[in-house]
């Protein structure tokens, strides 16, 4: 690995900030992309932010906004899919030569649970979310005869201080614990250290979904009393207000 350089994009958020410090004790040279930095939508300005041959690169940018569809504006789907896919595609596009070059390289697109599991209020962030997963999928399968892997890692709840800010119900975090694992900005980082090591030489074109067991829950269920006593849990005893447009979210927002 040597002083390999990475770049990590959204590197001010929770987890951004954590792949960063995790790769720099890892022994790569680490450079952070933010909005401070540069405009990621911006094809002039990613092509100027990437000037030197780049080893690996994490993408972790993001930005949501929560509303139905039929009250979701075009600018907002558009700063959504922009933020989310578009800059995702423009860094790619960026350091994929210069991989192609050296005959190696790893690209990790954050994604997110709510790409293939869905909440109300979040249609532009489904759509950019699963769309990186696919895109993920098209550069492993262009690029692999170049010896350059590509994944994406879907975190469920993680706990940074924007996540944090959502939760508006001192009891929802106690909830959230009683069927998966909440995740913090470290585990986030675990993962995406094995995804671009040797020991995941064959790792890739795949999706890693790190939610905590999120995903196996029917939500429903649990609101009825003969599945949550089965699961040992409970009693809900106080009514509970109907979710609105932003519930509690998994965080790969920076």
């Amino acid at each position: 690995m040597g002083h390999d350089l990475a770049v990590v994009t959204g590197a001010a958020g929770g987890i951004g900030s954590a792949v960063a410090a995790r790769l720099r004790d890892d022994g790569y040279s680490v450079v952070g992309l933010d909005r401070a930095e540069a405009d990621l939508t911006d094809e002039k300005a990613v092509a100027a932010a990437f000037r030197d041959p780049v080893a690996v690169l994490v993408h972790c940018a993001g930005v949501t906004a929560g509303a139905p569809a039929h009250e979701t504006s075009l600018a907002d789907w558009r700063t959504v899919l922009d933020t989310n896919l578009t800059s995702a595609f423009l860094c790619a596009r960026a350091v994929l030569p210069g991989m192609v070059a050296a005959g190696r390289g790893v690209i990790v697109t954050i994604g997110s649970v709510h790409g293939h599991a869905f909440q109300p209020g979040y249609p532009a962030y489904a759509a950019a979310k699963a769309g990186l997963a696919a895109f993920t999928r098209q550069l492993a399968v262009e690029y692999g005869r170049a010896g350059i892997r590509a994944v994406t890692i879907s975190p469920g709840w993680v706990r940074t201080p924007d996540t944090l800010t959502r939760v508006t119900d001192p009891n929802d975090l106690a909830r959230l614990a009683e069927t998966q694992l909440p995740g913090e900005p470290a585990n986030v980082a675990d993962a995406v250290a094995f995804a671009v090591s040797p020991a995941a030489a064959l790792l890739t074109g795949t999706e890693i979904v790190l939610d905590g067991g999120a995903s196996a829950v029917q939500p429903a269920a649990l609101l009825r009393p003969g599945p949550r006593a089965r699961l040992g849990l409970p009693p809900l005893t106080e009514a509970r207000p109907r979710p609105g447009p932003e519930p509690i979210g998994p965080d790969q927002i920076s």
